[in-house]
């Protein structure tokens, strides 16, 4: 499998990915808003673009389909109850449905609410697992809830999904705001020494090289997953009082996930 992330260099800051197999050069393009750069990578590496995947159906991830849809004939996939939200869709997704592409390359569809309630998010059957996260996890972070989500799913999504997998899973998401995630992280906890870290080497970066990181980085560093550390939750109770002083991880989470609205 080999996996080229595009950096759009947008006002959203998202990022598009082509997924290819090695022998056949057929490609999956995911969230291909900057269709433009999809095509011309695709034209230089010789692949033929024949699936587009949408995590979810914001405009800043499907708003690329029809374009790239026309020069390419590619078949469109998204989450099974998005055809209202979606034009276009040939594939509804379902929980562990495979996509194949090309000989070499299967990918599992996750559902993976929160952030939109029909959201997924694409796991390789790799030795080295990659996340296609969308925007469900961050780099340092976890999405939002303001465009038809809800906080409370998206704990469950963390908690009964992406936590469990391999920690050496690399993490693709759509977008690149590790820099702002990490500052939210330390100031929940200003003594993790491994995110102060991350952030002196990532804060200059080009995103156009961003640092790819796994889950067992992101267990250190993304304050969503950290909701047993003593200094997140000490910090939590100066901010909420009414918090007990050893309060279950999900309340945690909706606690970080209600600062980060706002912060």
């Amino acid at each position: 499998m080999i996996v080229e992330q595009i950096w759009t260099g947008n006002s959203w800051r998202n990022f598009n990915y082509l997924i290819a197999c090695r022998e056949t050069g057929e490609a999956l393009a995911v969230d291909p808003l900057d269709y433009e750069k999809c095509l011309n990578l695709a034209k230089d590496k010789g692949w033929e673009i024949t699936q587009i995947v949408n995590t979810h159906e914001h405009h800043d991830h499907i708003g690329g389909n029809d374009p790239l849809i026309k020069a390419t004939g590619a078949k469109l996939l998204a989450h099974q109850n998005a055809r209202n939200a979606i034009p276009g869709m040939d594939v509804g997704l379902k929980p562990g449905d495979i996509i194949k592409v090309g000989h070499t390359v299967e990918l599992e569809a996750l559902d993976t609410p929160g952030h939109t309630m029909s959201h997924v998010c694409l796991l390789s059957h790799t030795e080295e697992p990659s996340l296609f996260s969308g925007d469900t996890l961050f780099n340092a972070g976890a999405g939002n809830c303001h465009g038809g989500g809800h906080p409370e799913h998206l704990y469950e999504t963390f908690h009964a999904q992406l936590e469990r997998l391999p920690e050496n899973t690399w993490i693709y998401p759509g977008h690149d705001y590790i820099v702002n995630n990490l500052h939210f992280t330390l100031d929940r906890e200003p003594d993790n020494q491994e995110a102060q870290g991350l952030l002196a080497h990532v804060e200059k970066q080009d995103p156009g090289q961003a640092l790819v990181t796994n889950l067992a980085l992101e267990k250190q560093v993304n304050t969503f997953f950290r909701l047993r550390s003593k200094t997140v939750i000490r910090q939590l109770r100066e901010r909420f009082p009414n918090l007990p002083e050893d309060p279950d991880p999900k309340t945690v989470f909706l606690k970080l996930r209600e600062l980060r609205n706002r912060w």
